[in-house]
């Protein structure tokens, strides 16, 4: 879906910023993908799959770490 009609960025690339590039914080999620930068309405919702995008990376870690003691 794409969460910033003016300059094009879809939940997919919010997603791949966070588990491809490591982008752990918004304004370099913004920098980065121009994601919230010009209107601002898409703000909240590229907010909330950012937030969810770190969450399921914090998650993943987590569990490969747990594995490797294992």
């Amino acid at each position: 879906m794409i969460v910033c009609l003016c300059n094009r960025v879809s939940d997919r690339d919010i997603r791949k910023a966070v588990q491809v590039h490591a982008i752990r914080d918004f304004e370099v999620l913004k920098d980065q993908t121009r994601v919230a930068s010009c209107c601002g309405c898409c703000h909240d919702c590229a907010r909330e799959v950012f937030d969810e995008a770190c969450a399921q990376a914090a998650a993943a870690s987590a569990a490969d770490n747990a594995s490797a003691a294992a």
